[in-house]
């Protein structure tokens, strides 16, 4: 078996003395979507934090691409093609979406190829295109869920980190969001996504992990995980 992209093996973070992830392992191979699943409170967006470097790794290991990235500062861990969506959107308010992706791809890989990348993120989000020069706080909700993950490719992710991309959003604008994460999927990209759409998102996953208490409380192919009446019980509300 191939070695994982990322490989989470008894990670303890939090927030100061406060533990939130506890010995927690897990792995994302290359290639499709893992999904991270659980309840409010579980876990799920400290340890996205964690991975991508605003959290610091208290124990355990974190290895991305094989190498070792606990004590790597957060531009490193992007440079290595590790990039975080974060929950909320977290868009630069007062400057333009075109301002806002070209801050997306400043990184030392993607730079060289920061027009390209534009034209990409416009091919897939053409209302991006037609709100270049608006200020990101101008756009409506499901659009500044658009420029974050626009942003976030522009940095050339190997794994992109999708913390609840859809929350907030109307229900046919969730939908387009799952719609672009099996196109991004089947164009070669890896994702790890931390959803509250359960149902969805098992559907587009092909592996999924059941996070509660910042443990793993469940993992198994998503079809096993959606067809487990007992996981979907306890862990799931389903």
């Amino acid at each position: 078996m191939t070695q994982p992209m990322l490989d989470i093996d008894g990670l303890v973070a939090g927030y100061g003395a406060t533990r939130v992830i506890h010995g927690l392992s897990l792995a994302v191979r290359e290639g499709g979507v893992t999904a991270l699943l659980g309840a409010n409170g579980a876990g799920k967006t400290t340890l996205m934090k964690t991975l991508c470097g605003l959290l610091p790794v208290q124990g355990g290991t974190l290895r991305f691409m094989g190498e070792d990235i606990g004590r790597s500062a957060a531009d490193r861990r992007v440079l290595a093609g590790l990039v975080l969506v974060p929950e909320g959107r977290m868009v630069f308010p007062s400057l333009s979406v075109y301002e806002n992706l070209r801050l997306g791809g400043i990184n030392l890989r993607a730079r060289p190829q920061w027009r390209r990348n534009v034209e990409r993120v416009y091919e897939i989000f053409p209302r991006l295109h037609e709100r270049s020069s608006q200020a990101a706080v101008t756009l409506s909700g499901g659009e500044q869920q658009m420029l974050a993950i626009g942003r976030g490719l522009m940095a050339e992710p190997r794994l992109m980190l999708l913390d609840e991309p859809t929350l907030g959003l109307a229900p046919v604008m969730a939908l387009e969001i799952f719609a672009l994460v099996r196109r991004l999927s089947a164009e070669g990209l890896t994702l790890l996504l931390a959803e509250q759409d359960v149902q969805r998102t098992l559907e587009v996953a092909s592996h999924a992990y059941v996070v509660e208490n910042g443990r793993i409380a469940a993992e198994g192919p998503a079809a096993e995980i959606a067809g487990d009446s007992r996981i979907r019980q306890a862990y799931l509300g389903l």
